[in-house]
């Protein structure tokens, strides 16, 4: 828009700490899916307690079978074993199935909520956000959120009861020996918690560094001509140079401290295996009572629980630190969703129109397209008004066309006309009443806005022009067509009306790309039709097909033209010459032309330009 100054979005920046109210928020997305959550939780359960049986199978197959006392017991201990087995294998099945369908459910409910949220928003929120912004945060961050808590939370429970139970367990079977295993969780505990945070950290550098490379690439590849004719290359292969040796850099950080992490980790579970069997060896012997006598399958069971715990715990460390990197991630989700719309309806207004998903259009007034701007202020940002007390009067039917100098206020007009903002002072009235006493749906979806450079979706001709009414029929779309003048160049098409457009419309030229956005608003019967800088991108050939059209398309209708080419607006009823907010000069084309003054100048200036242009064009 020509009247918002504003600055590259920057990123916003997240406590990296874990908060726990945002992560109850969002784990509350998967107990949207209760029971596939408790199938989930019951699978991962039976595997642990599998997990935790098989040590215990073990010291009594050690104490009461392979000693051969007690051979009769071999096939039942062999079919008890099975059972297990074909447990654990059920449990992880159905773990990895819930888990997946977890992880899709989570993202689709939380991009449904989102992408709600986004319909929801007004116009302004686009208007001040990138784009990519919205995108990184609808793909990847959602994306990232519902594996990790689809998978590392539930893995989380299967950790914790897995540690939980093997720690019961041996203090029930041998407390003293249990004491000399879990003496090193603590300081166990206390490391994987500071090398996966400080590695996460670097792997945070690496992919930071790896976007701004994946940026610097695509400007180097997309601006080379630029490179070349400013011969930047040397500059440009410095800069380059520069971000790949930090990104190597924090890659190197991140693989020295992972490659001292793991030696540690078993360095310190190896301590308590062999404090347990020391202990444990030396009870078994006889030669030390200060714990009792145990048996060899108890001694067994110690050692492979010992081994077997400080995976789990590890795996505990990093969730926690994989949580903790999230937290950004998780912030911006929940920011997103709970972004409040800098326009909306009143709880009056809404009980009775409805809303843009659930609109009472039985309650819909007709418009006629009477419009008031009535002591109107406006100020995109705190104390820059951009304008200021102003007042204009539209009779329904009538063509207004604003024209004056970038930043004048001409969009600002009709976007507060449309309510994709609302007057900082004063009121907007459509038909005698102020549009806040009506829903945003009533007014909007009586309104007709071509834009500049106008956006076609990925589909065939046919489903543009349809896109505002989807139930219209054949016979209609092509008369909306014809009547802009677009239905030649479609039937020229490979396909005719069904010729795919391209992403964007990238098939077609800016001219048809016009003419196809002029057809879908006419379809769409608008009582109030915007035309901002609609004929400015545009071949003179195209502009007088649509000038033709634009007569027949604005007649009963209220219509604001902003215009770039003057001579698009000679027909209008009235030309507002619009500088610094305010109406300078008001009037038709030839009573503008007699005052010799602003329009005068600017009007006779472009004329000696394009007939400069056309001599040239034309010698």
């Amino acid at each position: 828009m020509e009247d918002i100054t504003t600055s590259a979005l920057q990123e916003e920046e997240f406590d990296q700490k874990v908060d726990m109210k945002i992560w109850k928020r969002l784990i509350s997305y998967g107990l949207r899916s209760r029971n596939l959550v408790i199938t989930t939780m019951i699978a991962l359960l039976v595997v642990a307690a599998v997990d935790i049986l098989y040590p215990l199978l073990s010291r009594y197959a050690i104490d009461n079978i392979i000693n051969g006392e007690h051979t009769e017991r071999i096939l039942p201990f062999a079919i008890v074993y099975l059972v297990l087995v074909v447990m654990q294998g059920l449990g992880v099945m159905l773990f990895i199935k819930g888990s997946g369908k977890l992880e899709m459910n989570i993202a689709y409910d939380i991009r449904q909520d989102a992408f709600r949220k986004l319909q929801e928003l007004s116009f302004s929120y686009y208007d001040k956000t990138a784009v990519g912004y919205i995108m990184a945060r609808m793909v990847s961050d959602i994306g990232r959120l519902s594996e990790l808590i689809a998978w590392s939370v539930v893995d989380l429970l299967w950790s914790s009861s897995y540690v939980l139970g093997i720690v019961v367990i041996m203090f029930m079977m041998k407390w003293q020996l249990a004491l000399l295993v879990v003496i090193v969780l603590p300081p166990l505990a206390v490391i994987c918690m500071y090398f996966q945070k400080k590695i996460l950290k670097h792997y945070r550098d690496v992919r930071k560094q790896n976007s701004k490379i994946t940026g610097a690439l695509n400007e180097g590849i997309m601006g080379a001509v630029t490179t070349k004719t400013l011969v930047r290359e040397e500059r440009n292969t410095e800069e380059f140079r520069a971000e790949t040796g930090r990104m190597r850099k924090s890659a190197i950080r991140a693989a020295v401290l992972s490659a001292m992490f793991t030696p540690i980790v078993m360095c310190l579970g190896s301590i308590g295996t062999a404090l347990a069997l020391y202990a444990g060896g030396m009870s078994v012997a006889a030669r030390w009572t200060a714990i009792g006598t145990i048996t060899v399958g108890t001694l067994s069971t110690f050692i492979s629980y010992s081994a077997g715990m400080f995976d789990p715990i590890q795996q505990l460390a990093g969730i926690f630190a994989e949580m903790q990197s999230a937290q950004a991630s998780a912030e911006r989700v929940i920011t997103l969703i709970d972004t409040p719309c800098d326009i909306s309806d009143t709880a009056e207004v809404l009980e009775k129109y409805g809303d843009s998903f659930d609109p009472k259009r039985e309650n819909w007034e007709d418009i006629r397209g009477d419009v008031e701007f009535r002591d109107v202020s406006f100020a995109y940002k705190q104390g820059e008004k951009v304008l200021s007390h102003f007042n204009l009067e539209v009779k329904a039917g009538q063509t207004v066309a604003l024209v004056g100098e970038t930043g004048a206020g001409k969009s600002t007009i009709v976007n507060l006309v449309c309510r994709f903002y609302e007057p900082t002072e004063g009121s907007v009235l459509i038909d005698g009443v102020d549009y806040r006493e009506r829903s945003q749906l009533w007014l909007q979806a009586r309104l007709g806005y071509v834009l500049q450079q106008p956006h076609l979706f990925s589909g065939t001709v046919m489903d543009n022009i349809r896109y505002g009414r989807p139930d219209a029929t054949e016979e209609e779309v092509r008369a909306a067509a014809k009547l802009v003048h677009a239905d030649e160049f479609i039937n020229s098409l490979e396909k005719g009306y069904q010729t795919d457009v391209g992403e964007g419309g990238g098939r077609l030229s800016t001219g048809q790309k016009q003419l196809i956005s002029f057809a879908r608003v006419i379809l769409a019967d608008p009582r109030i039709f915007v035309l901002d800088e609609a004929t400015s991108s545009i071949d003179t050939e195209t502009e007088q097909l649509i000038q033709s059209a634009i007569t027949k398309v604005l007649e009963n209708r209220t219509s604001f033209i902003v215009a770039h080419r003057l001579s698009t607006i000679r027909s209008a009823d009235r030309i507002l010459v619009i500088r610094d907010g305010r109406i300078t000069e008001s009037g038709t084309h030839k009573e503008l032309i007699k005052l010799h003054g602003y329009y005068y100048d600017l009007y006779t200036t472009q004329f000696r330009r394009d007939a400069v242009s056309r001599i040239m064009k034309d010698g």
